[in-house]
Protein backbone atom coordinates (compact mmCIF):
# COMPACT_ATOMS: atom_id res chain seq x y z
CA UNK A 1 0.00 0.00 0.00
CA UNK A 2 1.46 3.63 -0.86
CA UNK A 3 1.56 6.13 1.33
CA UNK A 4 1.29 9.77 0.71
CA UNK A 5 0.96 13.25 1.99
CA UNK A 6 -2.21 15.20 0.92
CA UNK A 7 -1.50 18.61 -0.04
CA UNK A 8 -1.54 20.56 2.83
CA UNK A 9 -3.09 24.57 2.97
CA UNK A 10 -1.03 27.49 3.09
CA UNK A 11 -1.93 27.97 7.01
CA UNK A 12 -1.62 25.31 9.21
CA UNK A 13 -5.26 24.41 10.36
CA UNK A 14 -5.92 23.81 14.16
CA UNK A 15 -9.16 22.55 15.90
CA UNK A 16 -9.84 23.50 19.48
CA UNK A 17 -11.62 20.82 21.00
CA UNK A 18 -13.17 22.46 24.71
CA UNK A 19 -16.26 22.14 26.90
CA UNK A 20 -19.15 24.64 25.94
CA UNK A 21 -17.54 26.02 23.09
CA UNK A 22 -16.76 29.87 22.90
CA UNK A 23 -20.41 30.80 24.49
CA UNK A 24 -20.66 28.11 27.18
CA UNK A 25 -17.08 27.55 27.96
CA UNK A 26 -16.34 29.62 30.58
CA UNK A 27 -12.63 31.12 30.23
CA UNK A 28 -11.38 28.61 28.33
CA UNK A 29 -14.18 29.43 26.14
CA UNK A 30 -13.54 33.34 26.08
CA UNK A 31 -9.89 32.39 25.52
CA UNK A 32 -10.52 30.26 22.38
CA UNK A 33 -13.13 32.75 21.48
CA UNK A 34 -10.85 35.26 21.36
CA UNK A 35 -7.94 33.74 19.38
CA UNK A 36 -10.63 32.48 16.72
CA UNK A 37 -11.30 36.44 16.19
CA UNK A 38 -8.26 37.26 15.50
CA UNK A 39 -7.47 34.33 13.16
CA UNK A 40 -3.49 35.07 13.37
CA UNK A 41 -1.61 35.02 10.62
CA UNK A 42 0.15 32.06 11.35
CA UNK A 43 -2.51 29.48 11.49
CA UNK A 44 -6.29 28.75 10.73
CA UNK A 45 -8.09 28.01 13.83
CA UNK A 46 -12.02 25.84 14.47
CA UNK A 47 -13.93 25.19 17.51
CA UNK A 48 -14.97 22.14 18.51
CA UNK A 49 -17.51 21.33 21.63
CA UNK A 50 -17.36 18.14 23.08
CA UNK A 51 -19.95 18.74 25.99
CA UNK A 52 -22.47 20.90 24.98
CA UNK A 53 -23.70 24.32 27.44
CA UNK A 54 -24.13 22.01 30.16
CA UNK A 55 -22.67 18.47 31.31
CA UNK A 56 -25.99 15.57 30.84
CA UNK A 57 -25.41 12.25 29.86
CA UNK A 58 -27.37 12.77 26.42
CA UNK A 59 -26.42 15.91 25.03
CA UNK A 60 -22.28 15.05 25.93
CA UNK A 61 -22.81 12.33 25.01
CA UNK A 62 -23.51 13.46 21.72
CA UNK A 63 -20.95 15.77 21.44
CA UNK A 64 -18.41 13.56 22.24
CA UNK A 65 -19.35 11.59 19.36
CA UNK A 66 -19.37 14.63 16.96
CA UNK A 67 -15.83 15.66 18.31
CA UNK A 68 -14.66 11.69 17.44
CA UNK A 69 -16.13 11.82 14.03
CA UNK A 70 -14.41 14.86 13.38
CA UNK A 71 -11.06 14.14 14.38
CA UNK A 72 -11.26 11.11 12.36
CA UNK A 73 -12.51 13.02 9.64
CA UNK A 74 -9.72 15.63 10.06
CA UNK A 75 -6.84 13.23 10.00
CA UNK A 76 -8.26 11.61 6.87
CA UNK A 77 -8.95 14.65 5.14
CA UNK A 78 -6.54 17.10 6.51
CA UNK A 79 -4.03 14.81 7.90
CA UNK A 80 -1.23 17.91 8.90
CA UNK A 81 -4.09 19.36 11.31
CA UNK A 82 -2.98 20.57 14.68
CA UNK A 83 -5.72 18.78 17.20
CA UNK A 84 -5.24 21.84 20.55
CA UNK A 85 -7.37 19.61 22.78
CA UNK A 86 -8.06 21.72 26.23
CA UNK A 87 -8.68 20.14 29.43
CA UNK A 88 -9.21 20.96 33.30
CA UNK A 89 -10.34 18.25 35.99
CA UNK A 90 -13.36 16.56 37.30
CA UNK A 91 -15.75 15.55 33.74
CA UNK A 92 -13.67 17.34 31.30
CA UNK A 93 -10.60 14.77 32.29
CA UNK A 94 -12.78 12.04 31.97
CA UNK A 95 -13.68 13.48 28.22
CA UNK A 96 -10.02 14.18 27.14
CA UNK A 97 -8.83 10.52 27.91
CA UNK A 98 -11.50 9.42 25.71
CA UNK A 99 -10.20 12.13 22.77
CA UNK A 100 -6.89 11.89 23.60
CA UNK A 101 -6.70 7.81 23.05
CA UNK A 102 -8.36 8.14 20.07
CA UNK A 103 -5.91 10.72 18.61
CA UNK A 104 -2.87 8.57 19.64
CA UNK A 105 -4.38 6.06 18.19
CA UNK A 106 -4.87 7.76 14.50
CA UNK A 107 -1.49 9.43 14.76
CA UNK A 108 -3.03 12.50 14.85
CA UNK A 109 -0.86 15.60 16.17
CA UNK A 110 -2.59 17.16 19.54
CA UNK A 111 -1.90 19.57 22.23
CA UNK A 112 -2.75 19.29 25.48
CA UNK A 113 -3.53 22.64 27.32
CA UNK A 114 -4.26 21.82 30.78
CA UNK A 115 -6.70 24.79 32.08
CA UNK A 116 -7.41 24.23 36.15
CA UNK A 117 -7.33 25.80 39.52
CA UNK A 118 -6.19 23.08 41.22
CA UNK A 119 -5.00 20.18 38.91
CA UNK A 120 -3.19 18.78 41.44
CA UNK A 121 -5.77 18.10 43.86
CA UNK A 122 -8.24 16.86 41.61
CA UNK A 123 -5.22 14.21 40.26
CA UNK A 124 -4.49 13.05 43.50
CA UNK A 125 -8.50 12.47 44.64
CA UNK A 126 -8.55 9.78 41.63
CA UNK A 127 -7.86 5.69 42.46
CA UNK A 128 -4.44 4.53 40.52
CA UNK A 129 -5.79 3.41 37.29
CA UNK A 130 -7.28 6.96 37.14
CA UNK A 131 -4.10 8.49 37.80
CA UNK A 132 -1.95 6.34 35.41
CA UNK A 133 -4.72 6.28 32.80
CA UNK A 134 -4.08 10.72 33.46
CA UNK A 135 -0.42 10.42 33.04
CA UNK A 136 -0.72 8.53 29.96
CA UNK A 137 -3.06 10.83 28.21
CA UNK A 138 -0.56 14.23 29.26
CA UNK A 139 2.58 11.59 28.28
CA UNK A 140 1.31 10.73 24.69
CA UNK A 141 0.51 14.48 24.09
CA UNK A 142 3.08 15.88 21.19
CA UNK A 143 3.07 18.82 23.88
CA UNK A 144 1.60 20.06 26.79
CA UNK A 145 0.52 23.61 27.36
CA UNK A 146 0.19 24.77 30.64
CA UNK A 147 -0.98 28.61 31.87
CA UNK A 148 2.24 29.56 34.57
CA UNK A 149 5.82 27.90 36.06
CA UNK A 150 3.55 26.13 39.04
CA UNK A 151 1.63 23.90 36.52
CA UNK A 152 4.69 23.40 34.62
CA UNK A 153 6.38 21.51 37.66
CA UNK A 154 3.41 19.80 38.30
CA UNK A 155 3.57 18.40 34.68
CA UNK A 156 6.74 17.58 34.79
CA UNK A 157 7.00 15.90 38.39
CA UNK A 158 3.66 14.73 39.09
CA UNK A 159 2.80 13.45 35.50
CA UNK A 160 5.86 12.68 34.85
CA UNK A 161 5.98 14.65 31.38
CA UNK A 162 9.29 15.68 29.97
CA UNK A 163 10.58 18.96 30.52
CA UNK A 164 10.86 19.36 26.89
CA UNK A 165 7.47 18.77 25.92
CA UNK A 166 6.12 21.28 28.07
CA UNK A 167 5.68 25.07 27.40
CA UNK A 168 3.95 27.57 29.24
CA UNK A 169 1.45 30.22 27.26
CA UNK A 170 0.10 32.27 29.48
CA UNK A 171 -3.11 33.67 29.12
CA UNK A 172 -4.54 36.13 26.63
CA UNK A 173 -6.43 39.16 25.58
CA UNK A 174 -7.19 41.32 22.86
CA UNK A 175 -6.00 44.83 22.92
CA UNK A 176 -9.15 47.25 23.74
CA UNK A 177 -6.89 49.98 22.87
CA UNK A 178 -5.50 53.14 24.86
CA UNK A 179 -7.94 53.79 27.61
CA UNK A 180 -9.79 57.62 27.08
CA UNK A 181 -8.23 60.03 29.27
CA UNK A 182 -10.38 60.74 32.06
CA UNK A 183 -9.98 64.44 33.71
CA UNK A 184 -10.90 65.07 37.21
CA UNK A 185 -14.23 64.06 38.07
CA UNK A 186 -17.01 63.96 40.62
CA UNK A 187 -18.15 60.00 39.60
CA UNK A 188 -18.29 57.52 42.31
CA UNK A 189 -15.12 55.05 41.58
CA UNK A 190 -16.26 52.20 39.81
CA UNK A 191 -15.33 48.92 41.62
CA UNK A 192 -15.58 45.59 38.83
CA UNK A 193 -15.75 41.96 39.70
CA UNK A 194 -15.80 39.55 36.19
CA UNK A 195 -16.60 35.74 37.01
CA UNK A 196 -18.16 32.85 38.22
CA UNK A 197 -20.08 33.90 41.48
CA UNK A 198 -18.97 32.07 44.46
CA UNK A 199 -16.34 30.92 47.42
CA UNK A 200 -13.67 30.12 44.70
CA UNK A 201 -13.47 33.66 42.90
CA UNK A 202 -13.82 35.10 46.73
CA UNK A 203 -17.52 36.91 46.24
CA UNK A 204 -18.12 36.36 49.87
CA UNK A 205 -15.68 38.36 50.96
CA UNK A 206 -15.85 41.16 48.34
CA UNK A 207 -19.28 41.81 49.58
CA UNK A 208 -18.02 41.37 53.28
CA UNK A 209 -14.95 43.98 52.21
CA UNK A 210 -17.62 46.19 50.80
CA UNK A 211 -19.58 46.46 53.85
CA UNK A 212 -17.00 47.34 55.75
CA UNK A 213 -16.90 50.22 58.60
CA UNK A 214 -14.53 51.74 56.64
CA UNK A 215 -15.89 51.82 53.21
CA UNK A 216 -19.19 53.24 53.88
CA UNK A 217 -18.11 56.91 53.95
CA UNK A 218 -16.26 56.64 50.42
CA UNK A 219 -17.79 57.42 46.96
CA UNK A 220 -17.76 53.62 45.27
CA UNK A 221 -20.34 51.80 43.09
CA UNK A 222 -19.59 48.14 42.26
CA UNK A 223 -20.72 45.74 39.47
CA UNK A 224 -20.31 42.22 40.24
CA UNK A 225 -20.91 40.40 37.33
CA UNK A 226 -20.90 36.73 36.25
CA UNK A 227 -23.00 33.44 36.59
CA UNK A 228 -23.97 31.33 39.22
CA UNK A 229 -26.14 31.82 42.30
CA UNK A 230 -26.79 35.29 41.36
CA UNK A 231 -29.83 35.34 43.12
CA UNK A 232 -28.55 33.98 47.10
CA UNK A 233 -25.40 37.35 46.24
CA UNK A 234 -28.00 40.01 45.73
CA UNK A 235 -29.79 38.72 49.41
CA UNK A 236 -26.36 38.48 50.57
CA UNK A 237 -25.88 42.10 49.60
CA UNK A 238 -29.46 43.92 50.28
CA UNK A 239 -28.70 42.01 53.84
CA UNK A 240 -24.85 44.08 54.50
CA UNK A 241 -26.83 47.03 52.80
CA UNK A 242 -25.43 46.98 49.93
CA UNK A 243 -28.70 47.20 47.17
CA UNK A 244 -28.07 50.48 46.45
CA UNK A 245 -24.50 50.08 45.69
CA UNK A 246 -23.87 47.00 43.85
CA UNK A 247 -25.19 45.72 40.90
CA UNK A 248 -25.47 42.15 40.00
CA UNK A 249 -26.53 41.77 36.07
CA UNK A 250 -25.41 37.95 35.97
CA UNK A 251 -23.93 36.19 33.06
CA UNK A 252 -22.22 39.32 30.56
CA UNK A 253 -21.40 38.80 26.68
CA UNK A 254 -17.92 39.88 25.84
CA UNK A 255 -18.80 43.07 24.67
CA UNK A 256 -20.41 43.98 27.75
CA UNK A 257 -17.71 42.87 29.20
CA UNK A 258 -15.34 45.72 27.36
CA UNK A 259 -18.18 48.10 28.18
CA UNK A 260 -17.66 47.17 31.57
CA UNK A 261 -14.35 47.50 31.59
CA UNK A 262 -14.42 50.84 29.88
CA UNK A 263 -16.98 52.87 32.33
CA UNK A 264 -14.36 50.77 35.83
CA UNK A 265 -11.56 52.15 37.79
CA UNK A 266 -10.75 49.18 39.52
CA UNK A 267 -10.71 45.22 38.94
CA UNK A 268 -11.17 43.08 41.65
CA UNK A 269 -10.89 39.32 41.81
CA UNK A 270 -9.75 37.91 45.21
CA UNK A 271 -9.63 34.37 43.95
CA UNK A 272 -9.14 31.18 46.52
CA UNK A 273 -7.85 29.31 43.29
CA UNK A 274 -7.12 30.19 39.57
CA UNK A 275 -5.01 29.43 36.55
CA UNK A 276 -4.29 32.80 35.36
CA UNK A 277 -7.53 34.18 35.82
CA UNK A 278 -9.13 36.10 32.50
CA UNK A 279 -10.96 38.86 34.65
CA UNK A 280 -7.58 39.72 35.39
CA UNK A 281 -6.23 40.08 31.43
CA UNK A 282 -9.40 41.84 31.14
CA UNK A 283 -8.55 44.33 33.91
CA UNK A 284 -4.88 44.95 32.88
CA UNK A 285 -5.76 45.33 29.06
CA UNK A 286 -7.67 48.50 29.94
CA UNK A 287 -5.80 49.91 32.40
CA UNK A 288 -7.56 49.26 35.71
CA UNK A 289 -5.54 49.49 38.76
CA UNK A 290 -6.17 45.37 39.55
CA UNK A 291 -6.65 44.13 42.90
CA UNK A 292 -6.37 40.16 43.16
CA UNK A 293 -4.51 37.33 45.22
CA UNK A 294 -1.05 35.37 44.55
CA UNK A 295 -2.81 32.57 43.45
CA UNK A 296 -2.21 30.48 40.06
CA UNK A 297 0.61 32.37 37.32
CA UNK A 298 -0.12 35.77 39.05
CA UNK A 299 2.70 35.96 40.76
CA UNK A 300 4.64 34.59 37.44
CA UNK A 301 4.03 38.58 35.84
CA UNK A 302 2.61 40.66 38.22
CA UNK A 303 4.43 42.37 41.11
CA UNK A 304 2.72 44.20 43.81
CA UNK A 305 2.00 47.88 44.07
CA UNK A 306 3.41 47.92 40.59
CA UNK A 307 1.34 46.24 38.19
CA UNK A 308 -1.53 45.31 40.61
CA UNK A 309 -2.32 45.07 44.27
CA UNK A 310 -2.28 41.95 45.69
CA UNK A 311 -4.17 40.98 48.78
CA UNK A 312 -4.06 37.63 51.04
CA UNK A 313 -6.75 35.34 50.41
CA UNK A 314 -9.90 35.16 52.21
CA UNK A 315 -9.38 37.95 54.37
CA UNK A 316 -12.07 40.95 53.59
CA UNK A 317 -10.59 43.46 56.43
CA UNK A 318 -7.23 43.48 54.25
CA UNK A 319 -9.40 43.66 50.70
CA UNK A 320 -11.17 46.40 52.12
CA UNK A 321 -8.43 48.33 53.05
CA UNK A 322 -6.60 47.93 49.39
CA UNK A 323 -10.39 49.18 48.06
CA UNK A 324 -10.52 52.37 50.10
CA UNK A 325 -6.65 53.22 49.42
CA UNK A 326 -6.94 53.25 45.67
CA UNK A 327 -10.43 55.09 46.10
CA UNK A 328 -8.55 57.53 48.10
CA UNK A 329 -5.28 58.23 46.28
CA UNK A 330 -6.49 58.32 42.46
CA UNK A 331 -3.11 59.00 41.29
CA UNK A 332 -1.64 55.69 42.55
CA UNK A 333 -4.63 53.93 41.40
CA UNK A 334 -3.93 55.77 37.83
CA UNK A 335 -0.12 54.63 38.12
CA UNK A 336 -0.67 50.94 38.35
CA UNK A 337 -3.76 50.76 35.91
CA UNK A 338 -1.30 52.19 33.36
CA UNK A 339 1.80 49.80 34.64
CA UNK A 340 -1.00 46.99 33.92
CA UNK A 341 -1.45 48.11 30.84
CA UNK A 342 2.41 48.21 29.55
CA UNK A 343 3.01 44.80 31.09
CA UNK A 344 0.08 43.69 28.79
CA UNK A 345 1.09 45.39 25.70
CA UNK A 346 4.70 43.44 26.56
CA UNK A 347 3.53 40.12 27.47
CA UNK A 348 -0.17 39.31 27.32
CA UNK A 349 -1.78 40.55 24.00
CA UNK A 350 -3.30 38.57 21.40
CA UNK A 351 -0.37 38.98 19.20
CA UNK A 352 1.94 37.95 21.41
CA UNK A 353 -0.31 34.63 22.12
CA UNK A 354 -0.24 34.16 18.62
CA UNK A 355 3.56 34.42 18.43
CA UNK A 356 3.84 31.61 21.68
CA UNK A 357 1.68 29.51 19.56
CA UNK A 358 2.75 29.39 16.78
CA UNK A 359 5.86 28.71 18.02
CA UNK A 360 4.59 25.15 19.84
CA UNK A 361 2.94 24.21 16.76
CA UNK A 362 6.48 24.98 15.01
CA UNK A 363 8.32 22.49 16.96
CA UNK A 364 5.57 19.17 16.72
CA UNK A 365 6.91 17.96 13.92
CA UNK A 366 5.68 16.39 10.75
CA UNK A 367 2.08 14.42 11.61
CA UNK A 368 3.05 10.52 10.61
CA UNK A 369 1.85 9.25 6.90
CA UNK A 370 -1.81 8.29 6.08
CA UNK A 371 -3.22 5.73 3.74
CA UNK A 372 -3.84 7.08 0.19
CA UNK A 373 -7.53 7.62 -0.47
CA UNK A 374 -8.26 7.17 3.33
CA UNK A 375 -11.23 9.98 3.11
Amino acid sequence: MTLTMKPSPALPSVRHYLPGGREQGGGIGRLVGYIVDAQPGTSRHEIQDTRGPEWNALSSGGKMASAMATLARDRARTPDMIHHIHVAGRGSTARKLILTSAARHMGARHVLHLHDYDYRADYLARPGWQQAAVRAMFQGADKVIVLGAGDRDLVRDLLRVPPERIAIAYNCVPDPGPRPAQPGRDAPVHILFLGQLGPRKGTPELLSALAHPGMAGRSWRATIAGNGPVADYREMAVTLGLGDRVGMPGWVSEAEVRSMCQAADILVLPSHAEGFAMAVLEGLSHGLAVITTRVGAHEDLLRHDDTCVFVPVGDPAALASAIAGLIDHPAHRLRIGAAGRDLFLSRLDISSYATRLADIYAGLGSPALVPEGAA
